[in-house]
């Protein structure tokens, strides 16, 4: 099942749908959610032009609604969250995304799921024509990716593309990994 606040532009017979649009608040959606083994929280923002308490309701309290919600339903559950390479789980850093982010994974990894990763992908190459929302990103895809195939040339495990992010969520959930907060090393070698 994918939650958005609006449609997806794709159809699968395997693919569920719910758009809702509060959430900060699961309740009137919670019988729709059970019977999930995984939840692959991918939903971002940049935290450009935001202030700190814009940006924690996105990153913080959106994430924890959803998964407090998911872990009343099923605390077998594997609860995958994309992250950021510079996250800080010490929560005292100057950047504000980054105590945030650290905030969001310390407080994940402390709900108490059977599993719970947090993906720090640092770059991602986009496969299969898929777009950015973020204006700044889409620009440095559409201009740039020269650079960042540059840098994984020259550093192999500093970035992955979006089949492997996805294969490494995919596989967390069967297979297990041994470190909860994986790195782009970590990601590669969970994708395979």
């Amino acid at each position: 099942m994918v939650i958005g606040r609006n449609p997806i532009d794709f159809t699968h017979p395997k693919l569920k749908e719910l758009i809702h649009k509060d959430f900060t608040n699961f309740a009137e959606v919670k019988n729709q959610l059970a019977g999930y083994d995984a939840c692959f929280f991918c939903m971002g923002v940049s935290a450009a032009g935001l202030n700190e308490a814009q940006y924690k309701l996105i990153t913080y309290d959106y994430t924890l609604s959803l998964a407090k919600t998911l872990l009343e339903l099923n605390s077998q559950l594997t609860f995958n969250y994309v992250s950021g390479v510079g996250t800080d789980t010490t929560e005292k850093g100057r950047m504000m995304w980054a105590r945030v982010k650290g905030k969001t994974e310390n407080d994940l990894l402390h709900l108490g799921f059977k599993q719970a990763y947090m993906f720090r992908p640092g770059m991602i190459i986009p496969l299969r024509g898929i777009k950015s929302r973020t204006a700044s990103y889409q620009f440095m895809y559409d201009y740039f990716m020269w650079l960042v195939k540059i840098v994984k040339a020259l550093s192999p495990n500093s970035v992955v593309d979006t089949t492997q992010l996805g294969l490494a969520m995919i596989n967390s959930m069967s297979k297990g990994y041994s470190e909860k907060i994986l790195t782009p090393k970590d990601i590669l070698e969970l994708a395979k």
